[in-house]
């Protein structure tokens, strides 16, 4: 491994790999702004570029644009509240918060530390866990792949803290919206109503990009003024306190990380999942959890080290067995099938230097956009003071364009501009959006994986708890319910020492 890894540095430094990094960088940062591209979008355009130029080379240009597109989803998360890709969304609850009290830059300066060392997190794990690739994977199956999607769910019980009833009603529309579509297990379809475009189901970027950007910015448009509520408080210069704020919590950091690099590694769950997992174990053990969606800033920095670490994480089963861990993945295997590369264990055998050129590409690529960002974070902080009547056209425009760019269809563009208005009746009567966000994406996970653990239990209920992981996800999932309980029990009883007192 490490004979190969000095062979990829030599290709960085000597052969101009450097110049394929930096342009895959740039153009990750681009696709990561502007919601509804992201990784995928930016990959499937990548492929028929890459053809006839050399395989370390491709390998370069690729990592830089994974490596970098994940933060770059954070800066419109942060400072538009309109998330670049989808586990971005998790970002928004707390860094756009900070925007609106004028800590653009300090929430920016933490993005960008959390991201470049939970991608630097990432590629340390594969490094360590391809020889051992094979024996993690199959220890899951349908049962954990349902406690997993349930304990993803918990999240709901624990992200709308004074608002049980509001979350749980937000969940269960979530829900709804899930189950609409394609049922992968009988094979009907369902609720679509005559309409061809329901059978995938309703598509979560565009549903994203409404009930985050369309719904804010009408939300803004209607209170008038600019995005930070205090403008005259606004610091463009603290940048340093965010990157010295991931320092002082550095547990958050290595917790986002571990979540976002192990939920990267499973097949199918994907990153979204991870930041708002990351998200909501950082509320549950946090001892002050009130202060989160208002500007906390470990609300930042657990789910952006998750984003980033989970792109080593996703590469585990991607070039050990050729299953992509995400949809950017799987758009990644037709990069290397182009380039003659069979994903499994020859590649991991027969082409190391070309797996320790990906990795070398995105633990740099995570570092050079945060670098980037972070050297024009005060000129991205003073968009913040614009009037936001200037803003409404260009945000407005950009995110029906993303929604339409993602597959060419007017009815994303529709589902966009329907999911604004739910967003912005959510935000009008205080409906927390998060647990319909989690239960969206989750909703079709567990009941596939249910459904599949019923059929090769033959409908014994057991299943759940005498597989040893599923029992150690069981655990975890009624320990994630009894800590909010423990803690308002706990904050009772200090309350009537108080009034005692």
């Amino acid at each position: 491994m490490l004979d190969a890894l000095s062979v990829s540095a030599a290709a960085l430094v000597v052969s101009g790999g450097a110049i394929y990094l930096f342009v895959g960088t740039l153009v990750g940062l681009v696709f990561g702004i502007i919601p509804g591209l992201g990784g995928p979008t930016a990959l499937a355009l990548l492929i028929p570029l890459t053809f006839g130029i050399d395989t370390t080379a491709a390998m370069f240009l690729a990592g830089g644009i994974m490596g970098a597109i994940p933060f770059g989803g954070s800066v419109t998360a942060i400072l538009l509240n309109t998330p670049g890709t989808a586990p971005n969304a998790a970002t928004v609850y707390d860094g756009y918060p900070m925007t609106k009290q004028g800590r653009a830059g300090e929430a920016l300066g933490a993005a960008a530390a959390a991201s470049s060392l939970g991608g630097l997190f990432g590629i340390i794990l594969l490094f360590l866990v391809l020889p051992v690739a094979r024996e993690i994977i199959l220890l899951f199956s349908p049962p954990e792949f349902f406690m997993l999607a349930v304990l993803g769910l918990c999240a709901i019980a624990v992200s709308t803290d004074g608002k049980m009833l509001k979350g749980l009603i937000a969940a269960c529309f979530g829900l709804m919206i899930a189950f609409v579509g394609y049922d992968n297990v009988s094979g009907g379809v369902r609720f679509d109503y005559g309409t061809d475009y329901l059978w995938d189901g309703i598509s979560l970027i565009p549903a994203l990009i409404g009930l985050f950007a369309i719904a804010q910015i009408v939300s803004l448009y209607l209170a008038g003024g600019s995005i930070a509520e205090n403008p005259s408080a606004v610091r463009v210069s603290r940048v340093s306190d965010g990157v010295f704020a991931v320092l002082r919590h550095w547990k958050t950091l290595l917790r986002g990380s571990a979540i976002g690099a192990g939920i990267g590694a499973i097949p199918g769950v994907g990153g979204t999942v991870a930041a708002f997992l990351a998200y909501s174990v950082t509320v549950q053990l946090s001892p002050h959890p009130e202060t989160f969606g208002k500007g906390d800033i470990e609300g930042v920095i657990a789910p952006e080290s998750s984003n980033n670490a989970r792109e080593g994480g996703a590469l585990i089963p991607t070039l050990a067995f050729g299953i992509p861990g995400s949809a950017e993945m799987a758009v990644f295997l037709g990069l290397l099938v182009l380039h003659g590369l069979q994903p499994g264990p020859s590649l991991l055998i027969n082409h190391l230097d070309v797996i320790t050129s990906l990795m070398l590409s995105i633990a740099i690529a995570s570092v050079l956009a945060s670098v980037v960002c972070l050297a024009v974070a005060r000129q991205l902080a003073l968009i913040t003071l614009i009037d936001v009547n200037y803003l409404v056209p260009v945000i407005l425009s950009v995110s029906l364009v993303g929604a339409y760019a993602l597959a060419s269809s007017m009815y994303d563009v529709i589902v966009a501009v329907i999911f604004g208005g739910v967003g912005y009746l959510m935000i009008r009567y205080d409906y927390p959006r998060l647990p319909l966000v989690i239960a969206m994406f989750l909703g079709e996970v567990a009941e596939v994986n249910f459904r599949q653990s019923m059929m090769i239990a033959r409908g014994d209920w057991t299943v759940f708890v005498t597989r040893p992981l599923s029992l150690v996800l069981f655990l975890l999932v009624i320990l994630s319910l009894a800590v909010p309980l423990i803690r308002y029990g706990l904050r009772r009883r200090h309350i009537g020492k108080e009034v005692a007192s």
